[in-house]
C-alpha cells in the first residue's frame, strides 16, 4: 500500500464535478484549498464544510505518514485498535532517531546499535499491517515523502508538523497526532475544524541572495507564531509560479511556524517537472488532465480580498534574505539590519556553527546553491571561522549529489556530512562543550530554534536563514555578516566579496540511487508476532486510560501555572529523551520539565500541596496522582507551539492530569488533548490567568452537564479561603465529548469495533 496511482485517477476522475458541486452550494468562486478539501469530505453533507474557522468537518485523506519517534506512539495505539491491516496508504520512516555526532557512516551504525529494538519492532509492525517501511539512513520523512507519494490535489495526514511540507506539491497535508492516524487508519473519518483562508500574493520573482526560505521567513515575521492558526496558506501569483517545487516545499515546511493548519500552492510547471524527475510520469500526465481543478479559480487570484480571510501580499524584487530568532521561528530580521539589532539584544555575534538541511532545506537545490557559495570561498582563499554540518535530505539525494560534487565542496571545507536524518534540527546532536551552556550562536538553515533545541544548551542563540546564508554565515564567522554588500579578507589579506549564489532546481544528470532504503510489507502478515518485552526501557504496551466517572471534577490542585511561551519542547523535550518515545511511563519523566513557573520563574520547580515543599514537575504529579488528587495545568498563549507530538498530550494524562486550560491553544496540541481525554479549556477572559495562584484549589461546578458551546464554570478556591468563579470555553463538539466520556478517543474505536 506504498504507492497507488489509481487512488489519484480516481481522485481526479472526480474532481470537476465536486468541485462544480461546491461552487453551487458556495455561490463563489473557490479557492484551490477549498478544491482539494471538499474533494475529501467523506460525506455529501456540505453546508457547514464552507463555515471557516467554526464547524468540524469530517474528510477522507488518501494516505499517511508516520516518523519513527511518534510512529512507536501511533503504532502502539493502531495495535488496540483490532484491525489486521491499515485502511488507508501509510508509511514509516526512521529519521528521528539518529545522532549527528562523528559523520554518517558512525552515527548510523550507533542508531542501529543503540535503537535496534525500536527499529525491529517498527519495521516488523510494518510488515505486519501493510505499511511501508523505510529504513534509517533512507531519509528525512518529509523530503522522502515529496520524492515518492505527494501529489497535487491530494490530501495526506502524517505525525509530524512538517508534514505541511507536501504542499510544495500542490497536496493539503496537515500535521496530527498519533491518534487522529489511527483514525484513518481504521478506516474511519478524520475531522477537521474547517479551516480560514489566508492568500498570500507573490510578485515579481527571486533573485540574487533571496530565496524561498525567505518568503517564509517575512510571513513569519508579519503573522507571528500563532498568526495563521486553525489557518490554510494558499500561496498565488506570478512569484508563486516562478519557483521550483522543492523552494515551494521549503515555504509550506515552515508554515508550521505560524501555527497554520497548512499551506500550499496551485498545480504548475514545475511540480510537472519536480515529479518527472523523480519518476512520476503517471502521475504528471494524471494531473495535467485536470490542471484547472488543481488551482483556484482564476477569479479568486483576481480579487483575492473577497475570497480570503485575509490576504498577504510579497514583492520577491525587493524581499531581502532573513535571518530570523533567536529562540522563535517569527522574530524577522533582514541582514542589513542585523548589526543595530544584534547590539542592541546582546546577541553574540561570533558564529560557531552553519547547519544545513533538515526537512526544510535539504533537496538538491538546496545544497548545489549551498555548495556554490562554499565554492566560492575555497576559489578566494577564504578560511571557515565556523564549523559546518550537513544534512543531506534522503539516501537519493545524497547520492545524486556526492555522484555530482556537491558533498565533496562541502567537505574541502571541513564539512561534517551526518546522515540523511534530521539530527540537530529535532536535537540529536552530540555538540562537544553544549554541556558548558556557553552562550553563543549558531546558524542554520532548520525550521525551529526553540532554546535547547538543537543541543540543550539554554544559552545557544540559533538564527534561521537559507542554506545560502547560512553558509556565507558560517564562512564569515559573523551574525551581521551581509553578503550583498561585505567583505571578507582571504589568505593573501586581500578584500573578497561573495557572488550571487547559483543552484540547479534539478540534477542534470538526473536523480540516482543504489538502494532508496525502502521495505514493502509483507502481502499476508497475519503471521507475524510483534514482541515487546516487559521490561524494556524504549517500548511499553498501552493500558488504556480511564473513561469519566461522568462526575464533576471537585477538589483538583494546581499542578503548574506556565509563564509565557510553552512548545511542545517545554512540555515533552525532545532530544536524549527521544529514546524512549515507545514508553509511556519512561518518557513521562520529562513532563513539563521545560515550562518556567509563573510563581518562581523557575523550570521544573513547582510547590506540592501535599507536602508544601517545592520539586520536579512529574514527581509532583505522580504524588498527586498516587493520593487520588486531580490536577489541572494553567497556560499562556498559544500554549503547545510547535511539534505535533502527543506524547505532550498523553503524558500528562498517564500522570493524573485531569485539565489543561490555557489563555489559547496552538491547533494540533489541543486535538491531542481532546484525544487523550484531557479537559482543554480556555478562559472566556484571558485576564483571569492573572487570578490564579499557587495553592489553589479548582472545582468544575457543572462539568456534569458538559455539552457543546456551553461554558464550563470554574470556582478557584485560595488559600486564604476566598474564592474567584471564572468561566472556561471549549471548541468540542458531540462527538469529541463522547472521546472525553469514553476516556479517549482510542477508547472509543476500540468499544466501537467490538
Amino acid at each position: 500500500m506504498a504507492f497507488n496511482i489509481d487512488i489519484i485517477k480516481a481522485l481526479y476522475s472526480q474532481l470537476a464535478g465536486k468541485v462544480e458541486a461546491a461552487r453551487k452550494i458556495t455561490g463563489k468562486p473557490l479557492t484551490l484549498s477549498e478544491k482539494i478539501l471538499y474533494s475529501h469530505l467523506s460525506s455529501e453533507e456540505t453546508p457547514r464544510a464552507f463555515n471557516r474557522g467554526k464547524d468540524y468537518v469530517d474528510f477522507a485523506p488518501d494516505r499517511i505518514a508516520c516518523q519513527d519517534a511518534t510512529a512507536q506512539m501511533a503504532l502502539l495505539q493502531f495495535m488496540q485498535a483490532g484491525k489486521p491491516q491499515v485502511a488507508v496508504p501509510t508509511t514509516v520512516h526512521c529519521d528521528h532517531l539518529i545522532q549527528a555526532k562523528m559523520g554518517a557512516d558512525k552515527d548510523l551504525q550507533a542508531a542501529l546499535n543503540s535503537s535496534n529494538e525500536v527499529f525491529n519492532f517498527l519495521e516488523s509492525v510494518s510488515r505486519k499491517y501493510g505499511i511501508g517501511f523505510w529504513k534509517p539512513g533512507a531519509g528525512i520523512i518529509h523530503q522522502v515523502v515529496l520524492e515518492n507519494y505527494a501529489f497535487p490535489g491530494g490530501m495526506m495526514i502524517g505525525t509530524d508538523s512538517h508534514t505541511v511540507n507536501a504542499g510544495g506539491l500542490g497536496m493539503v497535508a496537515i500535521g496530527v497526532g498519533g491518534a487522529d492516524a489511527v483514525d484513518v487508519m481504521v478506516g474511519m473519518p478524520w475531522e477537521l475544524k474547517f479551516p480560514k483562508l489566508i492568500g498570500v500574493k507573490l510578485t515579481g520573482k527571486l533573485s540574487g541572495w533571496s530565496s524561498p526560505k525567505d518568503v517564509i521567513l517575512k510571513v513569519a515575521g508579519i503573522l507571528t507564531a500563532k498568526g495563521g492558526t486553525d489557518a490554510i496558506v494558499e500561496y498565488f501569483g506570478e512569484g508563486a509560479a516562478s519557483m521550483s517545487c522543492t523552494g515551494k516545499g521549503t515555504i509550506c515546511n515552515m508554515g508550521a511556524e505560524i501555527g497554520a493548519t497548512t499551506s500550499t500552492f496551485g498545480y504548475d510547471d514545475s511540480m510537472e517537472r519536480y515529479l518527472r524527475a523523480t519518476g512520476r510520469d503517471d502521475v504528471a500526465d494524471a494531473a495535467n488532465e485536470v490542471r484547472e481543478h488543481l488551482n483556484g479559480d482564476p477569479e479568486v487570484y483576481a480579487n483575492p480580498e473577497q475570497y480570503f480571510d485575509q490576504v498577504i501580499e510579497i514583492d520577491l524584487n525587493t524581499l531581502l534574505p532573513h535571518l530570523n530568532g533567536p529562540f522563535t521561528p517569527d522574530l524577522a530580521t533582514p541582514v542589513g539590519e542585523m548589526t543595530e539589532k544584534a547590539t542592541k539584544n546582546d546577541w553574540p555575534l561570533d558564529v560557531e556553527w552553519g547547519l544545513i538541511g533538515s526537512c526544510t532545506n535539504s533537496s538538491y537545490e538546496d545544497l548545489s546553491r549551498a555548495a556554490s557559495v562554499a565554492k566560492q570561498a575555497i576559489d578566494k582563499g577564504l578560511k571557515t571561522k565556523a564549523e559546518f554540518g550537513i544534512n543531506p535530505g534522503s539516501e537519493q539525494v545524497r547520492f545524486t549529489a556526492e555522484r555530482d560534487g556537491l558533498l565533496q565542496v562541502f567537505e574541502d571545507l571541513n564539512a561534517t556530512i551526518f546522515t540523511n536524518a534530521c539530527g540537530p534540527c529535532i536535537g540529536q546532536w552530540a555538540r562537544a562543550g553544549a554541556e558548558d551552556k556557553k552562550k553563543n550562536t549558531i546558524v542554520h538553515s532548520f525550521n525551529r530554534n526553540f532554546a535547547k533545541r538543537a543541543d540543550g544548551n539554554p544559552n545557544t542563540h540559533a538564527f534561521v536563514g537559507s542554506p545560502e546564508l547560512v553558509a556565507a554565515v558560517a564562512i564569515a564567522g559573523r551574525l551581521d555578516f551581509n553578503p550583498i554588500t561585505d567583505t571578507l579578507t582571504n589568505d593573501k589579506g586581500e578584500q573578497v566579496k561573495f557572488e550571487e549564489p547559483t543552484g540547479l532546481e534539478l540534477p542534470p544528470k538526473g536523480f540516482d540511487v543504489e538502494d532508496a532504503g525502502y521495505l514493502e510489507p509483507d502481502a499476508d502478515g497475519s503471521g507475524i508476532t510483534i514482541n515487546v518485552k516487559e521490561d524494556s526501557e524504549r517500548l511499553q504496551l498501552l493500558e488504556s486510560f480511564s473513561p469519566w466517572d461522568g462526575k464533576n471534577i471537585s477538589g483538583a490542585k494546581l499542578l503548574i501555572k506556565a509563564y509565557g511561551k510553552c512548545t511542545t519542547d517545554h512540555i515533552s523535550m525532545a532530544g536524549p529523551w527521544l529514546r524512549f518515545r515507545g514508553h509511556l511511563d519512561n518518557i513521562a519523566n520529562n513532563t513539563l520539565i521545560g515550562g518556567v513557573n509563573a510563581f518562581n520563574m523557575e523550570t521544573n520547580s513547582v510547590k506540592s500541596q501535599i507536602t508544601g515543599e517545592y520539586g520536579a514537575v512529574p514527581d509532583t504529579q505522580r504524588a498527586y496522582k498516587a493520593a487520588g488528587i486531580p490536577t489541572v495545568i494553567i497556560g499562556d498563549q498559544n500554549y503547545g507551539e510547535g511539534s505535533s507530538r502527543e506524547h505532550a498530550a498523553m503524558q500528562p494524562r498517564h500522570l493524573g492530569v485531569s485539565v489543561v486550560m490555557v489563555k489559547s491553544f496552538a491547533r494540533i496540541h489541543e486535538t491531542n488533548l481532546k484525544k487523550q481525554g484531557v479537559l482543554a479549556l480556555t478562559f472566556a477572559n484571558p485576564a483571569d490567568y492573572d487570578k490564579i495562584q499557587e495553592d489553589d484549589t479548582f472545582n468544575f461546578v457543572d462539568l456534569a452537564d458538559f455539552a457543546p458551546q456551553k461554558q464550563i464554570t470554574i470556582e478557584v478556591v485560595h488559600s486564604d479561603g476566598s474564592k474567584d468563579t471564572i468561566l472556561g470555553n471549549h471548541t468540542y463538539n458531540e462527538a469529541q465529548i463522547e472521546w472525553f466520556k469514553a476516556g479517549s478517543a482510542l477508547n472509543l474505536i476500540k468499544l466501537k469495533n467490538k
